[in-house]
């Protein structure tokens, strides 16, 4: 129960109070749950887009979107704007574009990502209400979180003391492994072949991503995992509009 709860105050911003500071096992064994924290929370995005059938779709698809940001923090938002900015700053130099993820200033860089993100999310979502299928939320969070273990799975944590560095030193592989496989298989099931497309989009991502994250960093950070995450959304959000 504990590391549910620890992904849980860590993904997102639900009044979870835990007793004490966890010990770096439980925070590493929290990833295994970092996907049904995903689902949880596109269950609550599903069941906002029931209460509110019947509003105008485009202020439907932008109250969902306020509450999708607000429910996660805009935690994952803020490590994609820190990645933006330092990916360009950098100019392909590694200790360079550590540094720049470092620095809590947004610049323009990363002020246009996010405006074209959030964007992006909510063309999409007004396209899903319109077509009648909510229920892409539920894979849409699911795969954005289960995309984070996948990353910590595969790849080194090159930031040592970072936020990440307990997730990556105690991460329990073979329950890293049950939850990605189980989280697959429920994406298929809750969207059949469109859920199947969802996880070529996911793991066309992920693919991307990484390759490129090791060749500029050897590996991740807290900061890019965030915008892995925020990627992964937004395309398997997209690919489901289409």
């Amino acid at each position: 129960m504990q590391p549910l709860l620890i992904a849980l105050q860590f993904l997102t911003r639900l009044p979870v109070r835990l007793a004490g500071m966890p010990a770096p096992e439980a925070i590493g064994r929290s990833l295994a749950c970092y996907p049904l924290v995903g689902l949880g929370l596109g269950a609550l995005l599903w069941l906002a887009a029931v209460l509110l059938a019947g509003a105008p779709l485009p202020l439907q698809a932008a109250l969902l979107l306020t509450l999708w940001v607000a429910l996660t923090g805009a935690l994952h938002l803020d490590g994609l704007a820190d990645t933006a900015d330092a990916w360009v700053g950098g100019f392909g130099d590694r200790e360079r574009t550590l540094a720049i993820m470092k620095d809590p200033r947004s610049g323009p860089i990363a002020v246009a990502v996010l405006v074209l993100l959030l964007l992006l999310k909510f063309a999409a979502l007004l396209a899903l209400l319109e077509a009648g299928e909510a229920h892409a939320l539920l894979a849409t969070l699911l795969l954005g979180r289960a995309a984070l273990p996948a990353l910590f799975l595969t790849t080194a944590y090159v930031r040592p003391g970072g936020l990440g560095q307990a997730l990556a030193e105690h991460l329990p592989r073979r329950a890293v492994k049950g939850a990605l496989l189980a989280s697959g298989v429920l994406v298929v099931l809750i969207g059949g072949w469109q859920g199947m497309l969802a996880l070529v989009v996911a793991a066309l991502v992920f693919w991307l991503v990484r390759r490129a994250l090791l060749r500029r960093l050897g590996g991740t950070t807290g900061d890019t995992a965030g915008a892995l995450l925020e990627l992964t959304e937004c395309a398997v959000l997209v690919a489901w509009a289409l």
